[in-house]
């Protein structure tokens, strides 16, 4: 499944930057339709039944799309999603989108966890430091955990950087165990 939720991010990508659309507004586009989507059982019902006909299905598209204000091609994108069957996979093909979007303009997420709200000081100087680690731009996320105690927690793709005092205490802990 995600071989093919990565196809059709592929395929939104390249009109994207084909056609020299506004990334961020595609991006926010695609999200908004996907938010939609989600939280309408009966629209997922209409367009997932392959009893409703097509035409039916793109006219109730249509509808959205010009109430949404959508631009053309992602309108067109989720007709091809109706066509084939891939709502259930929106929400995928959305994630896949946007990660292969910050590929192609250079910037990496990072997932940042700290015991307490950061200052836009610190925030800047994490973001600098995950950007001299991956050579990328950063698009931050933060969120808190108090049973951090102290320090940071950050995750870029699947590589956890923990400068947290709970990770320091279990990496003390690891070693006084392993010494004895």
């Amino acid at each position: 499944m995600a071989a093919v939720a990565s196809r059709y991010a592929k395929a939104l990508m390249d009109v994207v930057m084909e056609q020299n659309i506004e990334p961020a507004m595609a991006l926010q586009q695609l999200h908004d339709m996907v938010a939609t989507i989600e939280q309408s059982a009966e629209l997922r019902t209409v367009w997932e039944t392959p009893g409703i006909s097509s035409e039916r299905k793109r006219a109730l598209l249509d509808a959205i799309a010009q109430q949404a204000r959508l631009i053309r091609p992602i309108r067109n994108f989720f007709a091809v999603l109706i066509d084939h069957g891939r709502i259930p996979m929106v929400a995928q093909i959305a994630r896949q989108f946007e990660t292969e979007l910050n590929n192609e303009l250079g910037f990496v997420e990072a997932d940042i966890t700290s015991s307490r709200p950061l200052s836009q000081d610190e925030k800047h100087g994490l973001e600098s430091q995950v950007a001299q680690l991956t050579g990328k731009k950063v698009r931050a996320k933060y969120d808190t955990n108090p049973e951090l105690l102290g320090g940071a927690v950050v995750r870029v793709s699947s590589t956890i950087f923990d400068g947290s005092v709970r990770g320091q205490l279990q990496k003390l802990r690891e070693q006084l165990a392993s010494s004895q």
